[in-house]
């Protein structure tokens, strides 16, 4: 017999045993198909069993943008905090909102079961990775875009619904915070009339002067960022309501103060020259403060140009010796930096010492009349005429009228400019989703048929599964 009758290739061997395990997994084939759909239900049913065990969540995306995001700063200059969004007053908030329970237990655990992560796009990663490499420190990154992830047991009282819902209110009672902070306009902004309640006719002309010139400067600042804007509810810019805040002084304001003066009215005129006498004193206290600061600045101020001169020369000087070649920063420059920094620093102090010395005594000139004016009435005890009362009390009400006007425009310009500029400061991205349950049953139910399926032919291979008799 030859020798390669009594030893067949390799190959043939290998294909008879394969064809071989092909013919018994294609007779034990029922037993894989049952096998398969046992581990089908055991998978489906261990996850049904350990279901209420197991934690849902509900995931949604949040964009921020402001400005001063880039620099992690909110609009007043503060750190910017992701965490903002799941503070307790926004949880407290958003659950009373939608009718839950927002007792402080339930408030805890909502609270604690958010997470916000911040997105970074696979480039990001790239190119820090690719910084890194080449031996740069990577720019810091602040991602603009968060997710907001709710876990909680199916245990806990809120449908998956209700978990969605919550998410978007928290968002939405985050952005309406952020307009209370950094958008919206002071309570205290256009209450004048309020503060004046119960006061003496002294007391208008101090505080309706004090808010005209707040509402021009407020509205001069606006003009200078707005001057393209106009708002569609008032169809007025901010530059047509700074001539109406002239005008409102120019003619109203000084009509109503102008009969205070004239008349000298007064609900107790010896208790209003007490007040004045004080705020004279007061005046005077601040005008004493504020004189010898001026003295201290302008006295740097003057040290400051005495030695600008000497820098100078140390420069010129050092320009003409010869430099060695090593040598990266010139100390005469620094100084000559450092030396124009301090007297710019210098001028802009004395600037304004300048000014504060000359506002108050302008205001104390002004108080000085007042006190003169009101003591002319005391000595000649004139009563007010009813007729001057009954004037004023007309031109005091056309002028509250015009103010009320007049704020309720600067409230709605500002609003709807405010709106268009931080109308998506905190918006959802991705609307929240929670994970479905079927998708999870469908990923147990084809691991248990998998298991099954690889048990089934493991007994078919070893001869012990049921059919076996026929598989060899």
């Amino acid at each position: 017999m030859k020798e390669s009758d009594r030893n067949p290739p390799s190959e043939e061997v290998a294909s008879e045993e394969i064809a071989n395990h092909l013919n018994r997994l294609r007779k034990g084939l029922p037993t894989i198909i049952g096998l398969g759909l046992v581990g089908l239900a055991v998978g489906v049913a261990a996850l049904l069993f350990t279901r209420p065990f197991q934690s849902v969540t509900t995931t949604a995306r949040v964009v921020f943008s402001f400005p001063g995001f880039e620099k992690g700063q909110y609009p007043d200059g503060s750190k910017f905090q992701p965490d903002d969004l799941r503070s307790p007053d926004v949880i407290a908030e958003a659950l009373k909102r939608k009718g839950l329970d927002a007792t402080e237990e339930v408030q805890s655990k909502v609270r604690s079961a958010l997470t916000i992560e911040g997105i970074i796009p696979d480039s990001v990663v790239k190119e820090r990775d690719k910084q890194r490499a080449n031996g740069q420190p990577p720019r810091p990154y602040l991602p603009d875009e968060y997710a907001i992830t709710l876990t909680l047991s199916p245990r806990f009282p809120l449908s998956a619904r209700e978990r969605e819902l919550l998410i978007s209110e928290i968002v939405s009672v985050a952005q309406e915070k952020f307009v209370r902070t950094y958008v919206a306009l002071p309570l205290d902004f256009g209450k004048a009339f309020q503060a004046l309640a119960g006061a003496d006719y002294f007391d208008y002309g101090l505080v309706l002067n004090r808010e005209s010139q707040n509402l021009e400067a407020f509205l001069t600042q606006m003009s200078n960022s707005g001057r393209a804007f106009r708002s569609p509810h008032t169809n007025q810019s901010f530059s047509d309501l700074l001539k109406q805040a002239q005008l409102f002084k120019e003619i109203d304001l000084n009509e109503v103060l102008g009969l205070i003066r004239r008349d000298g009215l007064s609900k107790d005129r010896r208790l209003a020259m007490v007040k004045m006498d004080y705020y004279l004193k007061t005046l005077n206290d601040e005008e004493s403060r504020a004189i010898e600061e001026e003295k201290v600045v302008l006295g740097l101020l003057k040290q400051a140009q005495e030695r600008e001169q000497g820098y100078t020369l140390g420069i010129k000087s050092q320009a003409t010796q010869p430099r060695n070649e090593n040598v990266v920063v010139d100390q005469g420059l620094v100084d000559s930096l450092l030396a124009n920094d301090s007297y710019n620093f210098l001028v802009r102090k004395a600037l304004d010492a300048s000014l504060n010395t000359r506002r108050i005594q302008a205001e104390k000139a002004v108080l000085q009349e007042r006190i003169q004016s009101m003591e002319a009435f005391l000595k000649s005890d004139t009563v007010e005429k009813a007729n001057s009362l009954g004037q004023f009390e007309k031109s005091l009400e056309n002028l509250r009228k015009t103010y009320d006007t007049l704020i309720a425009n600067i409230r709605q310009t500002y609003q709807d400019y405010q709106q268009q500029q931080y109308g998506d400061a905190i918006r959802i991205s991705m609307q929240a989703r929670t994970a479905s349950v079927y998708k999870a049953l469908a990923f147990a139910g084809a691991a248990g048929l998998a298991v099954g399926i690889a048990f089934g032919c493991g007994l078919v291979l070893l001869g012990l599964g049921l059919g076996a008799k026929h598989a060899r």
